[in-house]
């Protein structure tokens, strides 16, 4: 009986099977910038855009991360890093479920970013900038957060008394106070669709 049984059995599914399945190509597209740059409203429109086109995404951003996996860390330099590193191996495990993530967090410097890239793998690492100037975000500050920083009452915030490393050459630019919101989504999904297409 055991000449019966195929060799596929014999190991767990692969990425490439869930990809065949799916249809699509997994990979973590990353979207950093300012806090209010419009990072986290592309990323909900991008992934409805991506669905109602047949693809099989999941957003990352820091109210289904920092509510859940990552509840137990402050905002220390620290837990920042550790922050980025466990949404990271989170975005990892996806990927190799055929998944295309769409992760969206500030991740301010050029090192925290390129560990994340370490961890998920730099073939399948997209880093796209989302770029507003500090005056338009803080104009769009529908949370208040710049006023309270600006008032002292939060330490540390990026873009006022933490700095922020732009991207020297992420994968693609959007430049948030140019474009409407359909034309930024647009843009971004006409250049991923070749990467992800099956």
């Amino acid at each position: 009986m055991a000449e019966h049984i195929h060799p596929i059995f014999d190991r767990l599914l692969q990425r490439e099977d869930r990809e065949r399945r799916l249809k699509q190509k997994g990979k973590a597209l990353w979207l950093t910038g300012l806090s209010g740059s419009g990072k986290s409203t592309i990323a909900q429109h991008l992934e409805r855009r991506l669905y109602n086109e047949g693809f099989f995404p999941q957003v990352l951003d820091g109210d289904n991360i920092r509510s859940g996996i990552n509840s137990n860390l402050s905002f220390s330099d620290a837990d920042r890093k550790e922050n980025i590193r466990r949404i990271a191996e989170v975005a990892r495990l996806y990927l190799h479920s055929g998944i295309i993530t769409i992760n969206s967090f500030i991740s301010p410097t050029r090192e925290i970013r390129d560990m994340a890239r370490a961890v998920i793998g730099a073939e399948d690492f997209i880093e796209i900038y989302v770029n507003a100037p500090i005056e338009v975000c803080e104009e769009r500050d529908v949370k208040g957060l710049y006023q309270k920083a600006r008032a002292g009452e939060i330490k540390g915030f990026t873009g006022i008394d933490a700095p922020y490393e732009a991207p020297l050459s992420p994968a693609f630019e959007i430049r948030t106070d140019q474009l409407s919101l359909d034309e930024a989504v647009g843009q971004l999904y006409a250049f991923i669709h070749p990467i992800i297409k099956y």
